[in-house]
């Protein structure tokens, strides 16, 4: 009889399943696909649902979420407002931000809704991974607390460098993610709160009131706020769990104690910083990065990881690879020389090429920033071209997406050149690798009266890619034309 119950179970369990999957609605451009299934990625304030969906162009799941203006009448009258606010949301990028990836509108003749679809963080909460750590007896690492306190606070740091600065205004450790390989994301930038001054108090859950500042929803609200709610956070990172005594709040006298249970001083000065009464008195995110608790002079090996990654594009795309495959085991690499001791050797078999590759790839993932050196200088968001009056559908169907500017990144670049026997023409393929994975591939035939430099700006021209990227698309186009022409021209001379 238990072999019938399993089955039944198992069938019972793949018919949700199924049912889940369904298909509710696409996106105007038929790349996203919204899903039955609900999810919560943190307490958004002012998003009505949040569901799964599927970006079809990359094969990997996404979260739907809307925004709903029962009264038409009133969303009309802040429209401009609400298609900026996303608009600069849109501009957000950085490695422990949550991507907002594209909105649109829906009009109908009685309600208006607001799409927009992020990243979809499937690998749990803070909160859920301190409560498994917590409840495996075990304690929180120190030399992990510095770095995810070095990654929340190079995310902080960012926004509220934007201009016009971005306020968080909803960080708890329900709003912060982190994935099995270390790197920590912040999310629910939610639309009340994502321009400097447009913050609305939201304090439904009881549980997570100690995480907002006295001032929260009192006045107008700055990085302040952010700041007192990632000191909350970094405690709880420390302690575990700040605990509340079997009320429903945790109160003042909680959170000092949870302070002073610190055995580091550093680390009891750090959080008591930012957890100030005295909004006034709490110091920035840039600030906190110099403190001495996470201060660091970085590693050769870290400076050049980011050196690397940050050229990226001009490198072949396994070069590491192939690089330490050429090199001898026993060849000397560095050697360190001292006076009066003998001096240390270190030799390429003491490089890992499995570690090298991994270790740039946490650094391409934002695991270790260098955030210590980073300006102050305020990050320009672009304003990216809205729909106009003329050109919002009051129809049924849902409104197209409004344009934007290219913003997407190249991050490699690669070009084969290949010329027919005869030496009258050479075709040349073109690929580029993008941030956002959907690449571009270009191909043309190249005659020998082909300017290298017409043939670039002509190329760019049909890449679809930021000015910033032109420039160096042109160049690297010219250098490897000419290149090609002088191995031609070298090899008929042989000839």
């Amino acid at each position: 009889m238990s072999v019938p119950e399993r089955n039944s179970g198992s069938e019972g369990k793949e018919e949700e399943s199924e049912d889940e999957s369904e298909i509710l609605e696409e996106s105007p451009c038929g790349r996203w696909q919204k899903r039955k299934e609900q999810i919560s990625q943190g307490n958004v304030p002012g998003v009505e649902s949040a569901s799964l969906a599927m970006d079809t162009e990359e094969g990997v799941e996404v979260v739907w979420n809307e925004v709903l203006f029962n009264d038409r009448k009133v969303f009309k009258a802040q429209e401009e407002k609400i298609k900026e606010m996303f608009e600069n949301l849109m501009q957000v990028e950085h490695p422990n931000i949550v991507k907002f990836h594209k909105y649109w509108l829906d009009m109908k003749e009685s309600r208006a809704r607001v799409i927009f679809i992020t990243e979809y963080m499937s690998s749990g909460s803070l909160k859920q991974f301190l409560k498994k750590t917590k409840k495996n007896h075990k304690t929180m690492n120190v030399k992990a607390w510095k770095r995810w306190c070095t990654q929340i606070l190079s995310a902080l740091s960012y926004l509220h460098s934007c201009e016009p600065p971005i306020i968080h205004g909803n960080l708890t450790c329900d709003t912060i993610f982190i994935q099995h390989n270390g790197l920590i994301k912040i999310g629910s930038v939610f639309p009340e709160a994502s321009v400097h001054g447009k913050v609305r108090p939201n304090r439904d859950e009881q549980r997570n009131l100690h995480f907002f500042s006295p001032e929260y929803g009192l006045a107008e609200d700055d990085y302040a706020i952010d700041i007192f709610s990632f000191g909350i956070c970094a405690l709880e990172m420390a302690v575990l769990e700040i605990q509340a005594n079997g009320d429903a709040v945790v109160s003042k006298e909680a959170i000092t104690n949870a302070g002073q249970s610190l055995e580091d001083p550093l680390m009891r000065e750090f959080t008591q910083s930012c957890v100030r009464h005295e909004a006034k008195q709490r110091p920035t995110a840039h600030d906190l990065l110099f403190h001495r608790v996470l201060f660091e002079v970085h590693s050769l090996k870290l400076l050049a990881a980011h050196c690397l990654i940050s050229n990226q594009y001009l490198l072949p795309e396994n070069c590491v690879e192939e690089k330490t495959k050429s090199f001898d085991p026993n060849g000397l690499m560095a050697e360190i020389k001292h006076g009066n001791r003998p001096g240390v050797q270190l030799k390429y078999s003491h490089v890992s090429p499995l570690e090298l590759d991994k270790f740039l790839e946490d650094v391409k993932n934002g695991i270790y920033p260098l955030m210590n050196f980073a300006s102050s200088r305020p990050h320009p968001v672009p304003r990216a071209l809205s729909l106009s009056h003329e050109q919002v559908e009051t129809a049924k169907s849902p409104t197209p997406e409004p344009q934007e500017t290219e913003s997407r990144k190249v991050i490699q670049m690669h070009c084969n050149l290949e010329s027919n026997e005869e030496g009258t023409k050479t075709h040349l393929s073109l690929f580029l690798k993008m941030d956002d994975k959907l690449h571009r591939q270009l191909s043309c035939d190249i005659l020998p009266t082909d300017s290298s430099k017409d043939l670039a700006n002509e190329l760019v021209h049909y890449a679809f890619i930021s000015e910033e990227d032109c420039g160096k698309l042109a160049g690297f186009l010219e250098d490897a034309l000419t290149r090609h022409k002088g191995k031609a021209l070298a090899s008929g001379i042989t000839q």
